[in-house]
C-alpha cells in the first residue's frame, strides 16, 4: 500500500487547507494517509547560525523521515500576505538543507484554497514556479476559491472544481 502524504500547509487548528489536502486524499482510495500537522515539528526559525551552532532540529529530522517514506504528496497551501505560511516556509528551509531535493522527484497534487475569490492562486503559482528545482514531480493544481461557499459538509460542493478535482486524483493515482 502506498504512504500518501496530506499536509494544510498552516499551523491553524481549523485549517481550511488542511481540511481540503484531506478530504482530496480521501478521495484517492486504496492508499496510506499520513497527515502531517506542522504543529507537531517543532523547529526554530531557520538560520545557518542556529544550525552551524546546532546541527538539524529534531522537528526537521522528523519531518524528513516522513518525506522520505512518502509515495506521493497532496499540498494544499494557505497564504499569508501573498506567500507561504511562515510554519510552512520555515519547514521547507529545514528540510532542504537535509536534502536539496526536498520531495525526492515524488508524485505530488498541489492545491490551495481561501475565503476569498482567488483562492490562494498566488501562494501555489509560488509553489509550482519553485517546487520542480525542489524535487517536485507536480501531477497537477487546483485553486479552489471561496471556500465557504465551494466547500460544505466536508466535501467540495462545487460540481466543476469537483470534476476538475477528481480528474487530478486519477492523474495521481496511476503516477504513484
Amino acid at each position: 500500500m502506498k504512504n500518501i502524504i496530506t499536509l494544510g500547509a498552516s499551523t491553524s487548528k481549523k485549517s481550511i487547507n488542511k481540511e481540503l489536502a484531506e478530504y482530496t486524499g480521501s478521495l484517492l482510495g486504496n492508499v496510506n494517509l499520513i497527515k502531517v500537522d506542522l504543529n507537531n515539528f517543532e523547529m526554530p526559525i531557520y538560520s545557518v547560525d542556529i544550525e552551524a551552532e546546532n546541527g538539524m532540529p529534531n522537528g526537521a529530522k522528523k519531518l524528513n523521515e516522513l518525506v522520505e517514506s512518502a509515495d506521493g504528496f497532496i499540498i494544499s497551501f494557505a497564504e499569508h500576505n501573498g506567500a507561504y505560511s511562515a510554519a510552512f516556509k520555515n519547514a521547507f528551509d529545514w528540510l532542504s538543507r537535509i536534502n536539496g531535493k526536498v520531495w525526492r522527484e515524488k508524485p505530488m497534487l498541489l492545491l490551495a484554497t481561501s475565503p476569498g475569490a482567488r483562492g490562494g492562486q498566488t501562494v501555489l503559482d509560488i509553489a509550482l514556479g519553485r517546487f520542480p528545482y525542489m524535487g517536485g514531480n507536480i501531477i497537477g493544481s487546483l485553486s479552489v476559491p471561496s471556500f465557504f461557499d465551494n466547500f460544505k459538509g466536508g466535501e467540495l460542493v462545487n460540481s466543476e472544481l469537483k470534476n476538475e478535482l477528481l480528474k487530478l486524483i486519477e492523474d495521481f493515482n496511476k503516477s504513484i
